[in-house]
């Protein structure tokens, strides 16, 4: 609570929530700062934050949970599924090397737009009529977008839902928090949202770094850079209510129970299996990401480690902005970080987690 009562006081964070589950109980519920600056509305541990990538866990562990039940295997073809994938000789890509960021389809239409993103036909389409960029299962390279809308599918021909109804009646239901564990949002919950914010200087500083990249950059080929995750994008009324399971709207609290019914029980709730949980927390894939140029090492679609890089132990993910979510199979942490200023890095998860693991 000092931690981020004081990123707040320094205006380094306007509004945070932490929470921390060991063993299957909650051990931390923290709250600092403001939701809506303009309204002055605080901060309170059932407020939902729109944090991208970050929910790219839950959309994995619905997939999971799925496999558990025999819908699927990681090494099904996600053509068998959904023949329509199968073009342009994508037939053998599995549901694994989408999950470990493998499978080789990392781009969407260079002329992709909001209003396209959240047309979940469209882009479905447009996934299914993607090339190659590489051989699957060949090389790593993050799937900012299509992970979800490939898995999204995925779920959808598996079992005839939408991916959000099922991460509702599977994970949220079961765990109590289907009101703050969304992908897309009802527009009557909106007002429950935090406002994001950029950090102060954040765009003219992206600017200037983008214009300093060589053009041809593979970043630069994998989604427009008017897609690139902002404040602007994160407070529209329709990516806020569609289903782009990429990312999502969820509280710290529904993330870190989540992470918590992975690890173990939570009141009675477990996710999956612990051979599954060793299966799927193992490091899968691992080298220089193709499209971003950084080290990478991902499990069956969660990262490996923290964000200063220790502790591979630990499995989860992280958001443009800043946000962190994992779980810790040595230490039984569960641990989410959401928050409204959209960082340029994850300065603050870094030093949170390592408060928590610090204290472990």
């Amino acid at each position: 609570q000092q931690a981020i009562d004081e990123l707040v006081e320094a205006g380094s964070e306007r509004g945070v929530q932490v929470a921390v589950y060991r063993d299957g109980r909650q051990v931390v519920d923290a709250v600092a700062g403001v939701a809506d600056p303009d309204s002055g509305r605080p901060v309170d541990a059932g407020t939902v934050f729109y944090n991208f990538s970050i929910l790219k866990g839950a959309t994995a562990t619905v997939v999971h949970v799925l496999a558990e039940r025999g819908l699927f295997g990681y090494d099904t073809p996600v053509a068998d599924l959904w023949p329509e994938f199968a073009a342009k000789d994508k037939q053998a890509v599995t549901i694994r090397q989408v999950l470990d960021h493998t499978a080789g389809v990392p781009g969407i239409p260079p002329d992709t737009t909001v209003e396209d993103l959240c047309d979940w036909d469209r882009m479905c389409a447009a996934v299914a009529d993607a090339e190659l960029w590489w051989e699957p299962g060949t090389k790593v390279g993050y799937h900012a977008y299509t992970f979800g809308y490939i898995l999204g599918e995925v779920v959808r021909r598996a079992t005839g839902k939408r991916i959000s109804q099922v991460l509702a009646e599977e994970v949220g239901g079961p765990l109590g928090v289907a009101g703050e564990l969304w992908f897309g949002m009802p527009p009557s919950e909106h007002h429950r949202l935090a406002r994001l914010e950029d950090e102060p200087g954040a765009a003219e500083r992206a600017a200037q770094m983008l214009a300093s990249l060589p053009s041809d950059l593979p970043m630069f080929r994998s989604a427009p850079m008017e897609l690139f995750p902002s404040a602007e994008f994160g407070n529209r009324p329709d990516p806020l209510a569609a289903d782009i399971p990429a990312g999502g709207k969820m509280s710290a609290r529904a993330i870190a129970r989540m992470y918590a019914a992975l690890l173990g029980e939570v009141d009675g709730v477990r996710l999956l299996t612990p051979e599954r949980l060793r299966e799927v927390t193992a490091v899968s894939s691992s080298g220089t990401d193709e499209v971003f140029g950084m080290p990478t090492r991902w499990g069956l679609g969660y990262g490996i480690g923290l964000p200063d890089g220790s502790r591979d132990t630990a499995f989860g993910t992280g958001g443009v902005g800043g946000s962190f979510a994992f779980g810790d199979t040595a230490t039984g942490i569960a641990f989410g970080l959401t928050k409204n200023r959209v960082s340029e890095d994850f300065a603050t998860a870094t030093r949170l987690t390592q408060l928590v693991t610090g204290a472990a």
